[in-house]
């Protein structure tokens, strides 16, 4: 059942999320909606892992006894190093 909603805000902002909306396609209601039901949800929805990150998964292929503590340790020195 949808419920109608008032919201004070300020029209710099309304402007900018109704010219989002549209370049989206959507309407202001949807993107609010959106937004609201993705702050509200349950932690582990919110954790879960995206398309993009999941076919990246397995792309960088590392030897058995490869030390990532040692190579991290390495590349902080390097980027730090004076």
């Amino acid at each position: 059942m949808d419920t109608k909603l008032t919201l004070k805000l300020d029209n710099n902002v309304i402007e900018r999320a109704k010219s989002y909306a549209r370049q989206k396609q959507t309407s202001l209601s949807q993107l609010i909606e959106t937004y609201l039901n993705y702050l509200t949800s349950s932690q582990t929805e919110n954790e879960e892992v995206t398309p993009l990150v999941k076919s990246l998964s397995g792309v960088i292929q590392l030897p058995k006894n490869f030390d990532y503590k040692k190579g991290y340790k390495k590349y902080i020195a390097n980027k730090y190093a004076k």
